[in-house]
């Protein structure tokens, strides 16, 4: 591999998603420790700049215009920032032009957390989740199985289920180093890690 190859795949981000609650942020950080890269938070850098939580941009401008102004930070975000660690909103591969912008500038790592595993956490997230908000169990079941599909367009996944953040954070920190001295294709599955 030449120097320049290697030189990109190390330039590029790593963006983390999956399900909202299932630990992105916590485990980014620990990603950006290790990596001695920045952090970013992409729905903490929207209520930033919108001076509101996210919960009221949905009740005041609604989810379309949230969607909106998600799609436009991302993007942005891919074409300008480099060597970063980035956390997506757990709805933010839904749309098209997030997922194609990031799966082609950046790293794309699927964190997966099995729905018992899961529900187990509803307790936290019911009052800051908006699109949790008003929905029965079974309803929210329903929402997490159809994004499984959506978060599979990644270039790895790891499975969480019985791993503390930072033990998750270690396996994606040693697979991407791994993978930044390899001269094959930047693709795979954490969970044979």
């Amino acid at each position: 591999m030449s120097t320049d190859q290697h030189r990109s795949r190390k330039e590029k981000n790593i963006i983390l998603t999956g399900f909202m609650g299932v630990g992105k942020t916590t485990i980014g950080h620990h990603i950006a420790q290790k990596l001695n890269r920045p952090f970013i938070d992409a729905d903490q850098e929207i209520e930033k700049l919108l001076k509101m939580p996210v919960t009221q941009i949905f009740s005041t401008l609604g989810e379309q215009k949230f969607r909106e102004i998600e799609k436009d930070f991302i993007i942005g975000l891919c074409k300008t920032t480099r060597r970063s660690v980035v956390s997506l909103g757990g709805g933010a591969f839904l749309q098209l032009a997030i997922r194609n912008v990031c799966l082609s500038t950046s790293y794309v790592v699927f964190l997966n957390l099995g729905w018992n595993a899961w529900k187990e956490r509803l307790h936290l997230l019911m009052d800051n989740r908006p699109i949790l908000q008003g929905k029965s169990l079974e309803e929210i079941e329903v929402l997490y199985h159809a994004r499984q599909a959506v978060y599979a367009c990644h270039h790895w996944r790891i499975d969480l289920d019985g791993l503390r953040p930072e033990e998750a954070a270690d396996k994606i920190v040693q697979t991407i180093r791994q993978a930044w001295e390899s001269s094959g294709p930047m693709d795979g599955t954490l969970t044979d890690v």
